[in-house]
């Protein structure tokens, strides 16, 4: 099976998020740094919840799909240092990292 990653930044009040540097910049390092090993790459936007009060948790998450944890490692090593040293060029908000196997 496939793993995915998905980098969660939160939606908190006041924070700041450049979406044009993200999407220009920051998703085309990815894709130049770690593209040969990633199945697919995407990101979204949070906009809302089911309850029309309440603000989506994330602002953005990206979803990155790879073929396994060992190769989501040796990414890790050989560039996590630049892809994480960039974030805080779009965002003052640290992003939460989940680590999924694809089961369907």
């Amino acid at each position: 099976m496939t793993t995915t990653v998905t980098v969660m930044y939160p939606n908190t009040p006041g924070s700041k998020f450049d979406m044009g540097y993200y999407l220009d910049t920051h998703i085309p390092l990815v894709n130049k740094l770690w593209g040969d090993k990633l199945i697919s790459v995407r990101a979204v936007k949070g906009i809302a919840t089911p309850d029309p009060a309440t603000p989506a948790p994330y602002q953005v998450m990206a979803i990155l799909e790879m073929e396994s944890p060992d190769v989501l490692q040796q990414l890790i090593a050989d560039h996590g240092q630049e892809v994480m040293g960039d974030i805080p060029n779009f965002t003052d908000v640290s992003p939460a990292v989940q680590i999924s196997e694809n089961i369907g």
